[in-house]
């Protein structure tokens, strides 16, 4: 048997897919929970083979959640499942040690298929989204520039910005400045909105 647990913040599509996931005859879903945070605790308990991982969550988001998991307990294999396909999130859930990312807009069977291909030890990535982060590229902000532009992403003025990260208010500034050039917005919140379409933050 394959054992899943799964993590999705949606109440009806953790449900869905573990409905999907337990018609299978070798898949058995071990657990459920509905936040990042809970993920290592529950597969500590569990000790399942695959972790099928939502990338927006409260607390910990997937990502985040898939390298705790990864360097905790490296035997359970990692799958992104996420209505946000966007190429951004898959360079960083590799990065992060997932072995799959699969759309939750794929057919069922796909997601069955990705579930029993990685437990053998392969990857899987949807094709279309693979195709686009190669012609998009990885991001282009320094770690910086990602940190004050993360800051910014409630509205924060330059002097929370500055506080919150122990930097000068000019520095601030400037990684804003360059942000909004490489993400080419014209405003602050442009730059969020369009880092944050390309799974940049």
């Amino acid at each position: 048997m394959i054992r899943v647990l799964l993590a999705d913040d949606q109440a009806m599509v953790r449900g869905a897919l573990a409905t999907v996931l337990g018609l299978e005859t070798d898949i058995e879903v071990v657990a459920q929970v509905g936040s990042g945070d809970e993920v290592l605790q529950r597969a500590k308990e569990t000790a399942p083979d695959i972790a099928l991982l939502d990338v927006q969550m409260p607390g910990k988001d997937g990502l985040e959640a898939a390298a705790e998991l990864r360097g905790a307990l490296p035997s359970c294999r990692i799958i992104i499942c996420t209505t946000f396909g966007r190429p951004g999130y898959l360079s960083r859930a590799m990065a992060a040690g997932a072995a799959g990312f699969v759309v939750k807009d794929a057919p069922p069977e796909q997601l069955v298929d990705a579930v029993r291909r990685v437990h053998s030890g392969l990857r899987v990535v949807d094709p279309a989204l693979a195709a686009e982060s190669l012609a998009t590229g990885a991001s282009p902000l320094t770690g910086r520039e990602h940190d004050v532009l993360e800051a910014a992403k409630d509205g924060s003025t330059v002097a929370d910005i500055a506080g919150a990260l122990h930097l000068s208010e000019g520095t601030v500034r400037n990684h804003l400045s360059a942000a909004i050039g490489k993400t080419g917005a014209r405003t602050r919140a442009e730059a969020v909105r369009l880092a944050e379409e390309h799974g940049w933050l």
